[in-house]
């Protein structure tokens, strides 16, 4: 399952650039249900023990815990995502904030609404590791180990909930910063636009707009149509549609 994409893209076609790397979605929908599945899956991935002094792993019952080792070891019914959402969800579990959600996107709603309660005065930031350029030309892979390791080093050593949610935005605002700068050095591309579900987080779009604008970029942020499933719909209808004209065309 793809997600956590940076495209170099117009609407004639697309070049995946990077994205996230993946993890394991153990159950698929029920780890969107249950976010303390995505988060088991990440610490697992990054070698962290699911000691019980981590938030997400004391709210995974006993029993479930044991058949979601297995299913991860034996990487069964587990499809691999890059998608950011699902990274938010583990975080947001992991840092004690959502660990069951009744609707759509509520543990990364809620790790919003954290980070803007974090304490003033405070300026760190995670970071992703970003692997180097294929020799095959394929993508960079943003990988999210070094964050969630420094998120369990954060909360083992007493820090609130608040302030591991407002450094993991900082993280991300920094890694879409990192990988613009790294496409425009490539391939000269010097507009952005923040597109996807994730971009309803305006905590993380501002950041973002504000970074990159700093640095020269022209932003594009949605006014009138959304960012997430409409704003889709309407792309793929514009693609359709110039498509169409190609069609058409005479030779």
């Amino acid at each position: 399952m793809w997600g956590g994409e940076f495209l170099l893209a117009d609407y004639d076609g697309f070049t995946r650039f990077g994205h996230l790397a993946y993890a394991p979605l153990p159950g698929g929908d029920a780890a969107v249900h249950r976010p303390y599945r995505t988060a088991l899956a990440q610490l697992r991935r990054t070698g962290i023990d699911w000691s019980p002094d981590l938030p997400c792993a004391a709210a995974c019952p006993a029993d479930e815990r044991r058949v979601l080792r297995r299913q991860l070891e034996r990487n069964l019914n587990c499809v691999p995502t890059s998608s950011m959402g699902r990274l938010f969800d583990a975080v947001s579990s992991l840092a004690g904030v959502r660990h069951r959600s009744r609707y759509e996107a509520q543990a990364a709603v809620e790790l919003e609404a954290a980070a803007l309660r974090a304490p003033a005065g405070d300026t760190a930031a995670y970071a992703f590791a970003l692997g180097p350029p294929q020799p095959d030309g394929g993508p960079v892979r943003a990988d999210p180990a070094p964050v969630i390791a420094a998120i369990v080093d954060d909360l083992r050593a007493g820090a609130p909930a608040e302030l591991v949610a407002v450094r993991f935005h900082r993280a991300v605002a920094a890694l879409v910063h990192g990988m613009c700068v790294r496409a425009r050095e490539l391939h000269g591309a010097d507009t952005v636009a923040l597109t996807g579900g994730v971009f309803l987080n305006s905590l993380l779009s501002s950041a973002c707009a504000r970074s990159l604008s700093a640095d020269g970029f022209t932003v594009l942020r949605h006014h009138q149509v959304p960012p997430g499933d409409g704003g889709l719909a309407l792309g793929q209808l514009m693609v359709a549609a110039r498509a169409g004209e190609r069609t058409a065309a005479p030779d």
